[in-house]
């Protein structure tokens, strides 16, 4: 299956980088580790995880507070968002089309 990033999603990605990094170099690639880790996991067990909402997912990162929301769209998998579980939650629903 392939897996798309929307732009706002990839936005979330590259600032909670630069947060992560400003903080300590080696912060930033646990969380890109962390991600990819998540990826991957989506990618072979996309129905695994636990729907929020009919027909979107979330997928917990480990140590870190972020989740992937996502949805499937066919043969595609599109990460919605990238979502800080300590903020404003369901803020990303809107792009939901």
């Amino acid at each position: 299956m392939n897996i798309e990033f929307l732009a706002l999603a990839q936005q979330e990605v590259d600032d909670a980088v630069s947060w992560y990094s400003s903080q300590a170099e080696d912060a930033s690639y646990e969380f890109l580790d962390e991600l990819d880790r998540a990826v991957r996991l989506v990618k072979s067990y996309s129905l695994a995880f636990p729907e929020i909402q009919p027909e979107i997912r979330r997928c917990l990162l480990a140590h870190f507070p972020y989740a992937l929301i996502y949805g499937i769209d066919q043969q595609t998998i599109v990460v919605i968002a990238v979502s800080h579980l300590k903020r404003q939650p369901g803020y990303w629903a809107d792009r939901i089309a």
